[in-house]
């Protein structure tokens, strides 16, 4: 059987970054764009430890970690953020909001 490369590896975080643009840029739906959006950090984070794992010299791993806790802190600030969208406008479609009322 043959042994998985580096390629392989590349060629599924592209996959999973398409979907996630993809997923950014044709839903209306706040949450499903969050998705999207932790779909493509994922794939950053895939590429990282692919990366470190072919290529010795470098520390994707911990990259990837710091990558995984920006992701955390921005799930958390975007959950937030929709929410208050939510509390004030009662739905959460993004093309009829087009103001922030505080």
């Amino acid at each position: 059987m043959e042994q998985l490369q580096l390629q392989h590896i590349l060629l599924v975080a592209a996959c999973l970054f398409c979907l996630g643009l993809y997923g950014v840029l044709t839903r209306r739906n706040s949450i499903a764009m969050l998705m999207g959006l932790e779909l493509m950090f994922n794939a950053v984070n895939l590429n990282l430890v692919a990366f470190a794992h072919f290529l010795p010299h470098l520390d994707g791993v911990i990259l990837a970690m710091f990558g995984l806790a920006i992701a955390a802190a921005e799930s958390a600030v975007g959950i937030a953020i929709i929410l208050s969208v939510y509390r004030n406008f009662k739905h959460i479609d993004t093309e009829n909001i087009n103001q922030l009322k505080g």
